[in-house]
């Protein structure tokens, strides 16, 4: 998460278009996204989501997205972002 701190805007939007392109093969089949109707994606780095309220599962630390921002948590889609989850806890 520390990279995107450090990023320009422009940089910034470019990662979280690549960051929600991997997430469709991630967080698209992940167990506490299916069936909600939830379309967001990209929860590591946007934030949780107002939709998806049960947690039945989590494919995040399968995602390259996950070791390339260097994250430590799961369950982004109803905990949060990232950054979020770094400030409540670090």
């Amino acid at each position: 998460m520390q990279k995107m701190g450090n990023m320009s805007q422009e940089e910034m939007k470019k990662q979280l278009e690549n960051v929600k392109e991997i997430c469709k093969d991630y967080c698209g089949k992940c167990p506490s996204y299916t069936g909600t109707g939830e379309t967001k994606l990209g929860f590591c780095a946007t934030g949780k989501s107002d939709i998806i309220k049960a947690e039945k599962g989590c494919l995040c630390p399968e995602c390259p997205v996950y070791e390339d921002m260097g994250l430590r948590w799961m369950v982004y889609c109803t905990r949060g972002s990232g950054s979020e989850l770094s400030d409540e806890i670090d």
